[in-house]
């Protein structure tokens, strides 16, 4: 009797685990269905004088573009809204940078780092070459008249 319980037990915390799995790709697929998505590390509200980053506070997530917003989704997230959402016409990029010290082993290998002010917060972005040239000729292309900064 103890054995079937067991079984019955580890039978069911498998279960759970490749259902929690499915709802994640699954997840990611409802994210990237409506096209232009692209993989985008993201620290926000990064401290002003902050002359040498740590690797702290970076959060791994999928971007997507909707029109004259970029929403960011956490990777690790059930969530089926976007943790953040920066508009077009608030974004400034300030500069960009290579990932520094401990910052390499918390991106992807071949991240760049952008650095932003969206409105009063200053933000980094981290993503790919092709991802930085995507995302910085979508803030280039914004409608006349809106100001845009791509340093």
């Amino acid at each position: 009797m103890e054995m079937v319980l067991a079984l019955l037990v580890s039978g069911i915390v498998v279960l759970l685990v490749l259902a929690g799995l499915f709802v994640f790709g699954l997840r990611r697929r409802l994210i990237q269905r409506s096209g232009g998505t692209f993989d985008c590390s993201l620290r926000w509200n990064v401290p002003e004088d902050d002359p040498e980053p740590a690797g702290k506070g970076w959060v791994y997530g999928v971007a997507r573009y909707n029109g004259d917003r970029i929403e960011w989704f956490r990777v690790f997230s059930y969530a089926p809204r976007p943790r953040r959402v920066l508009d077009r016409d608030a974004i400034e990029v300030v500069r960009r940078r290579v990932p520094q010290g401990e910052e390499e082993l918390a991106l992807l290998s071949d991240a760049v780092v952008l650095v932003c002010r969206h409105r009063e917060t200053l933000l980094e972005l981290a993503m790919s070459e092709d991802a930085l040239t995507g995302f910085l000729a979508w803030l280039e292309a914004a409608p006349p008249g809106q100001r845009v900064n791509v340093a």
